[in-house]
């Protein structure tokens, strides 16, 4: 999907179209919004009851501007009108507003992302029934034995889903279509947005090989440093290299890896069915708060991160028996505690019993940036297993950088 979250919120905000507007931060406060225009029209032309039905009415001048911001938000995605100034997803608000101060900053809503997810996925699988769920915003789909879904290469097939997606949401969407997943994501980079990239095999010299390395899904930042230490920039330099010396450098598994997804080689078939192995809820504090003089908010924040892990829970039929926080300090070193119970559990009362048994397991003197709640060992409701072993604690581990938990484009 393109660029979706902002997507998702130019159809409610039809207005902003065309201009930087990146999603993040804090909840939606229409409250603010709706006092801003009541005293700016007071003859009573919005109204409480009028309001939801007026959004594409609001003038440009009452949205707030990145401009100025303070604070630890980050972006989760950004119009294609903000990304030409360099903003982008997971760059902090406070950078972007330097980069972009004239963007127009939106909070997230992911109800409303989740509900658009739902159902561009569910127009997708009554045109092509065998897809792999990528996320809130991506798929793989196989056109293999779909009727004409080998017409122009797949081409017509790929029309007739952006059509029929756009038609029932407004919202479009980019299709790379190729022999194999991994080149078909590459594939779906190529003409953003609302465009369609067909690669065959005899293209991988000519489209695949001039590309960054970075553009291969599975090599990360650090992979991508080091490669490019060696002289080694593009696809094709790194099709060049030898096999025996990419083992050698980056280990057995990963270097021979490298090497196939140079040469476009990848035999991984769409998963169709795959259970999650746990889920989470964190938050990363505006300012940094302290468990004992800030124990009244600290508190409240606690207990809604369990009550939304439990709610996502029992959306989704899971239950858990390992249940876990995390915590990162103002030094931003982060820290887990996590404890596995005998029974699994999907009730907010018993992951928060746990979870307050986990952090008297941690250092609570220094001030506290993020906190999070993790419950994991996932069974889907219903399978109940009670386990001979009694309660153990992880140790504690350092973590990188914090992967967001939806991603976009």
């Amino acid at each position: 999907m393109d660029a979706f979250y902002a997507s998702c919120e130019l159809l409610r905000y039809p207005q902003l179209k065309g201009m930087p507007v990146v999603i993040g931060g804090g909840r939606r406060k229409e409250d603010d919004l709706l006092g801003k225009l009541q005293a700016a029209y007071p003859e009573g032309e919005w109204t409480e009851d009028t309001f939801a039905e007026r959004l594409d009415r609001i003038p440009v001048d009452f949205f707030p501007r990145l401009n100025g911001y303070t604070g630890r938000g980050v972006i989760t995605t950004a119009t294609y009108a903000a990304r030409q100034f360099g903003v982008g997803s997971a760059m902090g608000l406070m950078k972007a507003a330097k980069l972009c101060p004239q963007a127009i900053m939106l909070p997230v809503d992911f109800e409303r992302y989740r509900y658009f997810s739902r159902t561009f996925k569910s127009i997708i699988l009554d045109i092509a029934p065998v897809m792999q769920d990528r996320g809130v915003d991506e798929v793989y789909i196989d056109f293999t034995d779909v009727p004409g879904g080998q017409r122009e290469g797949g081409r017509v097939l790929a029309r007739l889903i952006q059509k029929s997606i756009f038609e029932a949401t407004g919202l479009t969407c980019s299709i790379g279509v190729a022999p194999n997943k991994l080149i078909a994501k590459m594939a779906s980079e190529f003409n953003k947005p609302n465009g369609i990239s067909i690669v065959h095999e005899a293209d991988l010299q000519t489209l695949i090989w001039p590309l960054a390395c970075r553009k291969i899904n599975g090599v990360g930042p650090k992979a991508d440093e080091k490669l490019k230490g060696f002289g080694i920039h593009t696809i094709g330099e790194l099709a060049a290299s030898e096999p025996q010396w990419l083992v050698e450098n980056f280990g057995k598994s990963y270097g021979a890896w490298l090497h196939e997804a140079a040469w476009g080689r990848d035999d991984r078939p769409l998963e169709t069915e795959s259970e999650p192995v746990s889920m989470s809820r964190e938050t990363t504090f505006e300012r940094d708060l302290h468990a004992v003089r800030d124990r009244a908010e600290l508190g409240a924040v606690f207990t809604r991160l369990c009550e939304q892990v439990a709610a996502d829970l029992q959306r989704k039929g899971y239950e858990g028996k390992t249940i876990g926080i995390k915590l990162r300090y103002d030094n931003f070193q982060a820290v887990t505690r996590d404890q596995t119970l005998t029974e699994y559990t999907a009730e907010a009362k018993h992951i928060r019993q746990v979870a307050g048994q986990c952090l008297k397991r941690v250092d609570l003197s220094r001030r506290i940036r993020l906190l999070g709640v993790r419950v994991g060992s996932l069974v889907k409701a219903g399978a109940r297993a009670t386990l001979d072993n009694h309660p153990m604690a992880a140790e504690e581990t350092e973590h990188g950088p914090q992967t967001l938990l939806f991603t976009d484009d």
